[in-house]
């Protein structure tokens, strides 16, 4: 055998290894695919998966307006529509991650080739639909490149299924719907909203540039932590998008020239609007979850399942409301602190060490702290030593949250001089719940002071026992009783001793109709009122407009000894607004499901509570204390605030509002609840403890405490142009038998037969 023949042979057998090989390698990579799709290297999708690949899917509360106010969710998402996704975030999307998105049929073999190169690497040139395969089906790609390369394989069978079930915008919809953007931004949805505050349709070329940039790597490029690596970052996409001619050169340059221009929103549960409210309808679902289960008989996830929950609050109430109660308690906090430099026992007043040592206490053995330590088997002096130790914090102040050292102990003690407050509004005519304001800071604050707090009410209960004397008796506003001295018989109501109260400013003398008195908070004559028509009929009435708290028979309920929930108070008031109509307060209008079939309609509950002409003539004695009373201040122009000044806000209303303030012993409680045709708003402040308190009625009544936070929040009301609250007269019933107007006639005339020293029947 010649040499010749001999290197044709060795030549021969090359050229057949090389196309084993090639063919081999063909028929392995056919094979692997084969296998894959088969599920040989993990468990595919379903063809049901695939048909509902969204999972985790949050529940949304949505006001009256179609704003969502909060979400209930393991991940914060909340899935969206192509057509609800800006042009300009697809265009970002499209020239970033896949610029043939539209040409292949979920592989692009060119980008593959570039992926084998990059492997393990992120990016690796991956198709947005192998991009979405691998965020539905397994996460995070493996370190080891066996496993990633059985990994990649299968992006490339599960992307093909999705290509062939899916339409391209369906894709990059589910895409951007899955993707975690962090800082609870789960979806495209979050964090359009988280990041910027606005909807995925709304976001411009740069707001859509930087989301699109954070897909990459969003630790990695975390707007809220490194902000100039993420301009940078979001640069790229913008340069991305004028080589792929979505945007000029011109708009490139302009725009990469700007800053991120952040709006954040965050929306953990102590966070964004409604914080109060949105806990109080968490619990109230998990209720209803029970008693309305799935056609399956399952029950339902409030954190899973994405249910549509529509209520009643209007979110641009709500945020004034907000707003109000924020501005109004800095100051007020800040006049507080300052008179509390010359307290001994601050911040409690009128008690002793001892006191002072046991309110301690007992707040220790309400915490966190001492119910872990307790549990975890810690003694007693264990645990009170723990206290004493300092560490670092964050604790709550009006101007953002301080980063400090602080004994557990001190820290109690520095939120005891935290003044608390709680807002309501309610729709007379309809029951709507339209703003719920539980407290200043729900993430430090988490006590609702709407619905789970009862205060004393003190003055603002007193409308009831006039309101029974005029439903009873059918006295006019213009009935005068004398302003002396009363004292109620023990003997009549079984009291352990005679009961005579004083006015709170001491003075007494002449006769008063009962729209001065009212407008006065005159003590002794609520008291007379209530001797003539019976603890048992003041009871009845309150119950009848909404009190549900049990109620003692005793004349002292007369001047507001009685614990009351905000939420009772206001639905009452809501009454004397509608007419004599009682609607129970509402806050749901319907819960649909997460294909918007709808679960449950809620519909108003209404009883008549008094009639018509008694509800007119209440609101227009309660209209007194707004036009000379206690609440006069919502008349006068004001003036700025000063060093020692709690309230100075040029209010300058002229429309009727009828309302009352309310102060208790000590100052322990502020109130103040108003009133015009449709709207009720009630609001309450106070320490967490009765001892924490002003020393003084001036900064510590209702009208200084209380009613700015109403005052501010009506003039907001009224400068908002899409909401329509009342400035009008409240309606006159078309028959008046009762004289409303004191320029006419007399007392006697108009009850001529009445005699005070007979007790009428109840």
């Amino acid at each position: 055998m010649t040499k010749k023949a001999t290197n044709n042979d060795q030549f021969s057998k090359y050229i057949k290894w090389f196309w084993m090989t090639i063919f081999g390698g063909i028929l392995f990579i056919i094979l692997l695919f084969l296998l894959a799709s088969f599920g040989a290297f993990g468990t595919l999708p379903t063809f049901e998966e695939l048909e509902s690949p969204e999972r985790n899917t949050a529940s949304e509360v949505i006001s009256i307006d179609g704003k969502t106010l909060g979400k209930y969710a393991y991940e914060n998402r909340t899935p969206v529509k192509y057509k609800d996704i800006s042009e300009n975030l697809v265009n970002a999307l499209i020239a970033t991650e896949d610029e043939r998105f539209y040409d292949h049929s979920g592989i692009d073999f060119r980008s593959s080739i570039r992926a084998v190169v990059m492997l393990g690497s992120e990016g690796g040139g991956s198709t947005i639909t192998q991009q979405l395969a691998k965020l539905l089906f397994h996460g995070e790609g493996s370190r080891n490149i066996v496993e990633r390369i059985l990994q990649k394989v299968m992006e490339y069978v599960i992307a093909v299924r999705l290509e062939r079930q899916y339409t391209k915008q369906e894709i990059l919809t589910m895409y951007l719907n899955k993707y975690d953007f962090l800082n609870l931004a789960v979806g495209i949805r979050s964090a359009s909203r988280i990041y910027f505050g606005k909807e995925p349709i709304e976001l411009s070329v740069k707001e859509s540039a930087m989301l699109v940039g954070m897909l990459k790597n969003a630790s990695f490029y975390n707007p809220l932590r490194f902000e100039e690596r993420v301009k940078n970052r979001r640069n790229t996409v913008l340069g991305q998008m004028y080589k792929n001619d979505f945007i000029s050169k011109a708009e490139r340059d302009s725009l990469q020239s700007t800053p991120l221009s952040l709006n954040v929103n965050r929306e953990s549960h102590s966070d964004g609007t409604a914080t109060y409210f949105r806990e109080y309808l968490r619990e109230y679902m998990r209720t209803w979850i029970k008693n309305n289960p799935k056609p399956d008989g399952t029950e339902y996830n409030l954190h899973r399942d994405g249910l549509k929950i529509f209520v009643t609050i209007d979110s641009r109430m709500q945020k004034y409301a907000e707003e109000a109660m924020q501005e109004h308690m800095a100051n007020l906090q800040r006049v507080f602190y300052k008179e509390q430099k010359r307290n001994k026992t601050a911040p409690f007043y009128d008690l002793d060490e001892s006191q002072v040592a046991n309110t301690m206490e007992q707040a220790m053995k309400r915490s966190n702290r001492w119910i872990r330590m307790n549990k975890n088997g810690a003694s007693e002096s264990e645990i009170k030593a723990s206290f004493k130790e300092k560490t670092s914090m964050s604790v709550f102040s009006y101007k953002g949250d301080i980063d400090t050292i602080m004994s557990p102990y001190d820290s109690i003690k520095y939120y005891k001089h935290i003044l608390r407050s709680g807002l309501l509004s309610i729709e007379p005519q309809t029951g709507h719940v339209k703003a719920w304001v539980g407290g200043v800071n729900y993430k430090h604050f988490q006590f609702d002071a709407v619905k789970q707090q009862k205060r004393q009410v003190g003055s603002t209960f007193k409308p009831f026992v006039y309101a029974a004397a005029i439903n009873q008796l059918k006295l006019s506003p213009c009935y005068k009783l004398p302003n002396t001295p009363y004292t109620v018989l023990k003997e009549k109501y079984h009291m352990p001793e005679d009961w005579t109260p004083q006015n709170s400013d001491n003075k007494y003398g002449g006769e008063l109709t009962l729209k001065q008195a009212l407008a006065g908070s005159v003590n002794v004559i609520t008291a007379k009122l209530i001797d003539m028509v019976h603890p048992k009929t003041v009871v009845n009435f309150a119950n009848s407009v909404g009190i549900e708290s049990e109620i003692p028979e005793v004349p002292s309920i007369a001047l507001g000894s009685v614990d009351l929930s905000l939420y009772e108070m206001v639905g009452a008031y809501a009454t004397f607004a509608n007419k004599g109509l009682r609607i129970e307060p509402m806050v749901l209008m319907r819960i649909e499901d997460k294909n918007g079939m709808i679960l449950e309609q809620f519909m108003p509950n209404s009883k008549e509570a008094i009639s018509e002409e008694s509800a007119y003539v209440i609101t227009n004695l309660l209209e007194g204390v707004t036009e000379s009373g206690s609440g006069i201040r919502l008349r006068t122009k004001g003036a700025s605030y000063a060093d020692d000044m709690v309230t100075g806000y040029p209010y300058g209303f002229t429309n009727p509002i009828a309302g009352k303030t309310g102060t208790t012993q000590n100052q322990s409680d502020g109130w103040f609840m108003g009133i015009v045709p449709n709207l009720a708003t009630g609001v309450w402040v106070g320490g967490e403890d009765r001892a924490v308190h002003f020393a003084g009625l001036s900064k510590g009544q209702g009208a200084t405490m209380a009613l700015p936070i109403w005052g501010i929040y009506y003039k907001k009301l009224y400068a908002d142009p899409t909401l329509n609250v009342s400035k009008g007269a409240f309606e006159r019933p078309e028959v008046l038998t009762i004289e409303t107007d004191c320029r006419k006639g007399t007392v006697d005339e108009n009850n001529p037969d009445l005699k005070l020293d007979e007790d009428p029947e109840f």
